[in-house]
């Protein structure tokens, strides 16, 4: 193969077919995939553990399954083992014979044999299924400066801004290969310089922003730029906190899924802007102030996509991103207060929280779970974004205080407060 990127002597082994035929097509497409990106050379994956974004057996993704069985029958495994995004269904979330059917028989046939290519490549448990793989009780939490290759874009995200690890906004498969072979190309997220900030975020608001909704402006503002983002510190403090966490967690899936955003800088917060700033703003940065009635502009023009958006909702997500352990516990102890203000025993419409099977299992272990349950909130480890793309479920009134969710399917968007409000006082 001819390439101008400088590899070393090992790299260039592999390449050449020295650890096989397969491992070579390996390299080789991630070699073609760095060159397009103006990539020099490629550098180590130094994270413990890696990541994959494809977690669906979905019928008509035959050409992973082949890929996958080429990996496997080749005696290919992952230098990393590797967590996974959520899986699609699970029997406990609200449904009927119809999605049943569909799901089981139409969409999702391949779960199964899937499951077991993903444990022969290299899958760290059976209970790795979630996006938010950096949660204490998962263990997939990368160190500062760690190289990544992994490809969620919310895990991305908050890997680079949050723990201040490197990672580029990678495809599916993509991140699979640079784990087996143990290397990235080298540019953009990765690099010193592509880590500046093009843009300075001015937040100028009077009360707390919704995170999701401001999360969403920044993101259509900036698309794929990186944005430094300066007067948050007063609503959320200068501490990583779990608080503080779980706010950035939800605000960089939305900056990641409105527009493309792979690494944000929190003035006096996140791990660089400590460490370097102002000095990480990049020359000529451009300048978006944030105001309320910006924030009320960005949510009204969210599109409403029901048949009839008149109609009364009939499920409700919460959890995209997966919710922290704490995130379930305050959102438990604000159900139950809701629902003995209004003079309820349980919700109003099928609600479902989903979090990770780790955070699940351990939320269980407390107190918090029975009085959840006895609201009648659904605990999943499932995706709802998988869950809602398709003929069927798609064509339901869904709402969601995800504004990642909101934009990739057809359910309909509110503030944690409005949500808290329909389904604990009910709907006309």
């Amino acid at each position: 193969m001819n390439y101008k990127m400088e590899l070393t002597a090992e790299q260039a082994a592999i390449l050449n077919g020295e650890q096989g035929e397969t491992m070579a097509k390996v390299m080789k497409t991630l070699v073609m995939y760095g060159e397009a990106f103006g990539a020099t050379k490629m550098v180590p994956v130094t994270s413990e553990k890696g990541h994959l974004v494809t977690s669906f057996g979905l019928k008509v993704m035959t050409p992973v399954y082949d890929l996958m069985d080429q990996l496997i029958n080749a005696g290919i495994t992952s230098k990393q083992k590797f967590s996974v995004d959520p899986k699609p269904v699970d029997p406990k979330v609200p449904s009927n014979f119809i999605k049943n059917f569909v799901f089981n028989k139409f969409m999702y046939t391949k779960q199964d044999s899937y499951d077991e290519q993903l444990r022969k490549l290299g899958l760290v448990s059976d209970d790795a299924y979630t996006c938010t793989c950096y949660m204490d009780q998962v263990g997939n939490l990368p160190k500062k400066g760690d190289v990544l290759s992994w490809a969620e874009s919310s895990a991305v995200v908050y890997a680079n801004s949050v723990l201040g690890a490197r990672c580029n906004r990678n495809s599916g498969i993509i991140e699979l290969f640079g784990s087996i072979v143990g290397y990235v190309p080298y540019f953009g997220l990765v690099t010193d310089e592509g880590r500046k900030a093009t843009w300075v975020v001015e937040v100028k608001c009077s009360k707390k922003p919704e995170a999701q909704v401001l999360g969403s402006a920044i993101g259509m503002k900036v698309m794929e730029d990186v944005p430094y983002v300066k007067g948050l510190t007063e609503w959320i403090g200068t501490e990583l906190n779990d608080d503080a966490k779980a706010y950035l967690k939800d605000f960089g899936a939305a900056t990641a899924s409105n527009g493309a955003v792979g690494l944000y800088h929190i003035a006096g917060l996140t791990p660089e802007a400590v460490e370097m700033g102002e000095d990480i703003i990049a020359e000529n940065a451009q300048v978006y102030v944030v105001d309320d009635a910006e924030l009320e502009r960005v949510k009204a023009s969210y599109p409403v996509m029901w048949k009839d958006p008149d109609k009364a909702p009939q499920l409700c997500f919460i959890g995209c991103p997966h919710l922290s352990l704490q995130q379930l516990k305050e959102w438990t102890d604000n159900v139950c207060e809701g629902l003995k203000k209004n003079g309820r025993a349980k919700v109003s419409i099928p609600t479902v929280f989903t979090a990770a099977p780790a955070v699940c299992d351990e939320f269980n272990k407390t107190e918090y779970a029975a009085r959840l349950a006895a609201t009648g909130v659904t605990l999943s480890y499932i995706c709802p974004l998988m869950y809602m793309n398709n003929p069927v479920a798609k064509k339901g009134r869904v709402i969601t205080n995800s504004n990642k969710l909101r934009t990739y399917t057809t359910s309909r968007y509110y503030t944690s407060e409005e949500i808290l409000d329909i389904i604990t006082k009910g709907v006309k």
